[in-house]
């Protein structure tokens, strides 16, 4: 009886180890093929050996030099993270605050709005690309980088309210109650008692605001029409269209956006697990 359970019980590991293994290489093969062809001498995808770094004319970094001399990667770059951070910091901004006047205040319609907010979450962002063109022709927001944060701060703001509401519903009214017999007023009860104990909340949302619109195409392409004004996906993709079979460029590309972003999430990580360690008291 005994060796029949060890041996079923090595027969589980064993399975469960396989598992594993077939997962970790269904997720790492992609990556580290991407990261083998950013530095492959050849260009075209049909040019790279399938086992990463066998090159037979061996690695180079012509790729990278030719993002940085040849192309406008910069002014993707530079696009695409000016974008990224207004989104972030109005998303951020504009959902706390709703957030907080929905957990601490009773008003008339309160329900009915919240269930509109989620309501129009439900409804995918691509059934109203023709009235956002729309509006946005109306408004002048056409090939510019406001015009596309608009478009992102939006969509944004039904689900994150609703995420942070829920969040800050967890935090005693006892602490707003105690500000409040000192003296403080509504603003400086969020700014100074609430946002430092959502911060966990607070971080998550920045990190997805920011990751959305970093390699978003659908909206870029449908706003943005001037070369000056593209983003990182429209300048990548450009590199694998029709009319082009530059993988080694677009990996290269897409190598140099993943080094600062795996940095930002690395510092944002460590700012969320010290901020779930504070503590607070809640209902």
């Amino acid at each position: 009886m005994r060796k029949s359970y060890v041996a079923l019980e090595i027969v589980n590991k064993t399975i469960i180890y396989i598992v594993f293994v077939l997962i970790s290489f269904l997720v790492f093969y992609p990556l580290v093929y991407t990261v083998s062809a950013a530095f492959s001498s050849g260009n075209g995808i049909a040019a790279l050996n399938i086992i990463p770094f066998r090159d037979e004319n061996g690695l180079t970094v012509k790729h990278f030099t030719y993002l940085f001399t040849k192309t406008n990667y910069w002014m993707w770059f530079k696009n695409t993270f000016i974008i990224a951070l207004w989104t972030t910091v109005l998303t951020v901004i504009i959902s706390s605050l709703s957030a907080y006047i929905f957990s601490r205040f009773h008003f008339v319609f309160k329900k009915p709005l919240l269930v509109s907010l989620l309501v129009l979450q439900i409804f995918p962002s691509f059934i109203g690309m023709i009235a956002i063109y729309v509006i946005l022709l109306r408004i002048n927001g056409l090939d510019t980088l406001w015009g596309l944060v608009l478009v992102y701060v939006a969509g944004n703001i039904p689900y994150n309210t609703w995420m942070v509401k829920s969040y800050m519903d967890t935090v005693s009214k006892n602490l707003d109650e105690a500000a409040r017999i000192d003296g403080a007023s509504h603003l400086r009860i969020y700014a100074t008692i609430i946002l430092p104990i959502t911060k966990p909340i607070i971080t998550f949302l920045a990190i997805s605001s920011f990751t959305g619109p970093w390699m978003d195409f659908i909206f870029p392409k449908m706003v943005l029409r001037s070369p000056a004004k593209q983003t990182l996906a429209l300048g990548l993709f450009s590199f694998v269209s029709d009319k082009k079979n530059e993988f080694t460029n677009f990996a290269a590309g897409s190598l140099i956006i993943a080094i600062p972003f795996v940095i930002f999430f690395l510092f944002t990580q460590k700012a969320m697990i010290q901020s779930l360690g504070g503590g607070a008291v809640k209902e």
